[in-house]
């Protein structure tokens, strides 16, 4: 077994000889820009660890997990239009630098793509990812969707607001370390809980990220903190804020996220103060405690020996405790 930093390492020297020069240039120049942006690189890795946990060889899941990666960013160049975002990881999104038309085509490339990685394996191994992707693929719409949705809703509840970060997020994790599985020809059980467990944990994964929007540490998270409270999105800790609050505050807090005010330092101070002192902010910490501790709970049906249980423990504990 490797470390993360040696699978990253190894997934992007194999990401920059993916890279293609070719034309039209203003085809796949957009995509050669976004997949060179940077990034956590979870779920890639998460595909080679999970390989090397069931066979020690990672090397023969590079594929999967460039497919994975080409798709995730993928969902991201459209997102990014959809959101009107100007920027992506600190830097300018596909459509602002090139223009929307370029965006959508890229993107619809970069699906393609990802699709073509898996004919470098053997069929039925071909057969089984395909499935795995499309089935992956179309939840990741569906939660896009839901997200699309609860912009204008005021009455979305708690267990829509798991379903709709369940198949935005978590289900890419999830997969990405089934992919893995496939690939190491592990056993159909096997794959299942594997699948499980990046889902449990991409569950957490992504309350920790609502968690770090509001109170996490601007030198290093990454993005602007409060981002979510500035574009009135109702997380996890607003809809328990919103559970937890009397009639009179509760309705302070609707108003306070239809607002679109000048001063938005005010805004974040003053939703974080809702977070605190509703118990909402302790709620949310124990969601993610709750997810993490469900993933862990899986990892006991895996027929894997106990030393790579506890790589995968210590990897989810510090994805748990990260500050970016």
């Amino acid at each position: 077994m490797l470390s993360i930093e040696k699978y990253q390492e190894e997934f992007i020297t194999y990401l920059e000889n993916f890279s293609t020069f070719k034309e039209p240039k203003n085809l796949y120049d957009p995509i050669n820009y976004i997949l060179g942006l940077g990034g956590k690189r979870l779920r890639p890795v998460l595909t080679l660890m999970t390989a090397d946990i069931f066979t020690g060889n990672y090397k023969s899941a590079l594929n999967a997990a460039l497919s994975i990666e080409v798709f995730h960013n993928f969902s991201l160049v459209h997102d990014d239009i959809m959101d009107d975002a100007p920027l992506r990881r600190g830097q300018s999104t596909v459509h602002e630098k090139w223009d929307i038309n370029t965006g959508i085509l890229s993107g619809d490339a970069m699906l393609i793509m990802a699709y073509q990685l898996f004919e470098n394996y053997e069929p039925i191994i071909f057969q089984a990812l395909a499935k795995l992707f499309s089935k992956t693929a179309l939840e990741v719409c569906e939660g896009q969707q839901y997200d699309v949705d609860f912009e204008i809703r005021n009455d979305v509840t708690i267990p829509e607001y798991l379903k709709m970060i369940e198949y935005k997020t978590a289900v890419l994790v999830g997969a990405a370390m089934k992919m893995g599985a496939i690939v190491a020809k592990a056993s159909v059980e096997d794959q299942n809980n594997i699948y499980e467990f990046g889902r449990f944990l991409g569950i957490a994964f992504q309350l920790q990220d609502d968690y770090l929007d509001a109170f996490g540490d601007p030198k290093t998270f990454g993005k602007q903190v409060g981002g979510d409270i500035i574009e009135n999105k109702k997380t996890y800790l607003y809809l328990k804020a919103s559970e937890f609050s009397n009639e009179s505050d509760r309705k302070e807090l609707s108003q306070l996220f239809a607002s679109n005010p000048e001063d938005v330092n005010t805004k974040i101070e003053v939703a974080k103060q809702f977070f605190v002192s509703t118990g909402s902010a302790e709620a949310t910490k124990n969601a993610i405690q709750e997810y993490t501790k469900k993933a862990f709970t899986v990892l006991e049906s895996l027929n894997i020996a106990e030393d790579k249980k506890q790589l995968l423990k210590s990897f989810g504990n510090n994805l748990m405790n990260r500050t970016v």
